[in-house]
């Protein structure tokens, strides 16, 4: 279970009109909306975790580095 704290936005008054219309026509509280909405925000513009995976294992080619174009060649082509 998450832990719920209270915050407060400003809005200005036709922003706020509008947010209530859409909630009303919605039938949800316009506080679900903003936390809809900040929800949303976080998940797009939050840090990205990288894969735990990246760089750590070994490839059975040593020489793959030196390689790099041979082994790309052609790569991104259908």
């Amino acid at each position: 279970m998450s832990t719920t704290l209270k915050t407060t936005v400003y809005l200005d008054a036709s922003e706020y009109r509008r947010l209530k219309t859409i909630a009303r026509e919605a039938g949800r509280a316009p506080a679900e909306l903003i936390r809809e909405a900040v929800s949303e925000y976080a998940k797009r513009h939050g840090r990205r975790r990288l894969p735990t995976s990246l760089g750590a294992g070994r490839g059975s080619a040593g020489d793959a580095g030196a390689r790099a174009e041979e082994l790309l060649a052609g790569f991104g082509r259908s």
